[in-house]
């Protein structure tokens, strides 16, 4: 990780933390390791797409045509396009296979973690859609909620580029809670805005677009769950705090990834697929126990659940191979030292005779473990498995190119298979005829489950960028009303009607003969502006007052009438005028 790298998170990281506003990403022209990842993975996707457009009008053309020439050219045309989509995933795959660059800068030794990358999206222009909306649904003059509109723009634009700390999770957090207010406010059940979400997917950068809202939000909590995963390989685990750390960004984005499949269905892009999210939580799962120091086989079985959710028919040719590598390479890893740590105690005494008997699987074939000979035939066999599984888990690890440049994981492997070989060399004696053990497998221990973490939202506390278009208990995209004007001149007997409630207040109740019910008003009626003054989130005092205060002229009241009016519960004691 360059230095440039440590000082942006360290920065944004402060100003995070400082109280100022989250909604700020990273400036895309700091070339940071990271941001360069970033942008280029962008243009992947963006070739990626153009030629996936160039192979479906290729491939309409081939269907269309029944001239044998002009078949000719297009299947060559296809041949092209395809091979430049299969060296575009390459190299997509290979920057997915970038973990290096989200690592710790600690000199420790430490074996690495597997970060998502986030998803990309294109950036939109919803001004139109909006102001059309505002005018046609709320009937209202568009021009003045620019600043809203322009407010939200920005506020899409900032989260494409969430910085690698808690400012850049406030930051995808308060735009996913603005999206609860914008589907309330814009989204009718059976009308939709016009607008597509464009997305590419994390780890092939195939596009998908919809027009459901549903996309967008589940796509930023996916790239919610990803920042987190960066956060935590992030952590220096050489440090309990760090330890702590990591821990709980693993934790929470196993529990983002978990409310995504449980929340979200139908997902257009097969990251968000509910077989993809449940490989990443038990991914996710994985690494928060390596972080625990809980026992090395139930770490290695934990990794072995990894391996075979990657395994499955639709993600098999999905997930990158150094991902796969990685999880094969710290299964055969894990094992190995769960062997080595207890020979390690079988042949030096540093367990308990209870605690070596229970550690297996099995009882050791034909061998007392209270005899000094027998538990150092059965280390010696433990040490012969670590050797195996050292050299199986460096194996794998020359298999992939990926991994081969990972000197951080050549080192760590290449410690851990010297150890054993020196151990049973210490131990090894010309001499010893004695039969050779058979080591059982080590039982998986841990007293210690994972939590996963389900992301709390109210954490960002954020206000509906667009309030002024009133409550969302009326003004909603899913109510639908008809405004009138209304003139009251007040009688000896009074205005002749009834209030209740807050924002907006209800006519409750309208005298019959009384000048209420003369101008029109009508019960269920919300009061929207008292002479001219908008009173739409007004409290039922201030709109008492104010009526109450009319001169002889009277007062002009705008109200609507909901189509399908609900009578609201309210705990206020009406009042009559």
């Amino acid at each position: 990780m360059s230095d440039n790298a440590s000082d942006e998170d360290t920065a944004l990281g402060e100003e995070g933390v400082s109280g100022g506003s989250v909604r700020k990403g990273c400036d895309p022209l700091v070339l940071t390791q990271r941001s360069k990842l970033q942008q280029r993975r962008a243009k992947l996707n963006q070739q990626i797409n153009r030629e996936l457009r160039l192979r479906t009008g290729a491939e309409n053309l081939y269907r269309a045509t029944t001239n044998q020439k002009v078949k000719e050219t297009v299947s060559l045309e296809l041949s092209f396009v395809n091979s430049n989509l299969q060296l575009l995933k390459e190299e997509l795959e290979e920057l997915n296979s970038s973990m290096e660059v989200y690592q710790t800068d600690s000199e420790k030794v430490n074996v690495p973690m597997i970060p998502l990358g986030l998803k990309e999206t294109k950036e939109i222009d919803m001004t139109i859609p909006l102001q059309d909306f505002i005018s046609e649904h709320y009937g209202e003059d568009a021009s003045l909620y620019m600043a809203e509109i322009k407010e939200f723009m920005d506020l899409r634009q900032a989260m494409r580029t969430p910085s690698r700390n808690g400012a850049g999770l406030e930051l995808l957090m308060e735009y996913y809670n603005q999206l609860y207010f914008l589907d309330q406010r814009f989204f009718a059940p059976h009308k939709t805005l016009g607008v597509h979400f464009h997305w590419y997917d994390s780890l092939t950068g195939v596009p998908s677009f919809q027009r459901a809202l549903a996309f967008e939000k589940g796509s930023v909590l996916f790239n919610i769950g990803a920042l987190y995963t960066q956060i935590g390989a992030r952590q220096d685990r050489s440090t309990m705090p760090g330890i702590h750390n990591a821990i709980d960004a693993f934790q929470r984005a196993a529990g983002a990834f978990l409310y995504l499949q449980e929340n979200f269905s139908h997902a257009p892009s097969l990251d968000m697929s509910s077989p993809a999210l449940s490989m990443l939580v038990r991914l996710m799962v994985a690494q928060v126990k390596k972080c625990l120091y809980t026992s090395k086989s139930s770490v290695s079985d934990v990794y072995s659940l990894v391996l075979q959710a990657m395994s499955v028919p639709l993600l098999k040719d999905y997930v990158p191979f150094s991902w796969i590598s990685v999880v094969q390479v710290k299964t055969q890893h894990f094992r190995a030292l769960a062997h080595y740590y207890t020979a390690i105690a079988l042949c030096d005494c540093t367990g308990e005779l209870k605690a070596l008997m229970q550690v297996h699987t099995r009882p050791p074939d034909r061998l007392c473990l209270q005899e000094p000979e027998d538990r150092l035939r059965l280390g010696k066999a433990h040490l012969r498995k670590a050797i195996i599984r050292h050299e199986e888990a460096l194996r794998l690890h020359g298999v992939c190119k990926m991994l081969r440049k990972m000197d951080i994981l050549q080192e760590v492997l290449s410690y851990g298979h010297t150890r054993s070989l020196e151990k049973y060399s210490d131990i090894d004696q010309e001499d010893d005829f004695c039969e050779i053990a058979e080591a059982p497998e080590i039982q998986s221990h841990t007293h210690q489950k994972p939590d996963i973490q389900p992301p709390d939202f109210s954490l960002v506390r954020i206000t509906d960028i667009f309030h002024r278009l009133g409550p969302l208990s009326v003004f909603s995209a899913r109510n639908r009303w008809v405004g009138r004007h209304v003139c009251l001149i007040r009688e000896e007997t009074g205005l002749g009607l009834t209030l209740r409630g807050d924002s907006p207040v209800l006519v409750a109740g309208v005298l019959p003969g009384g000048c209420a019910a003369e101008a029109g008003l009508r019960e269920g009626d919300y009061i929207v502006t008292v002479n001219g003054s908008d009173c739409k989130w007004a409290e039922h005092a201030e709109v008492v007052r104010a009526l109450k205060s009319c001169s002889e002229r009277g007062v002009e009241l705008d109200v609507i009438t909901l189509h399908s009016h609900e009578v609201h519960t309210w705990n206020i004691i009406p009042e009559c005028m």
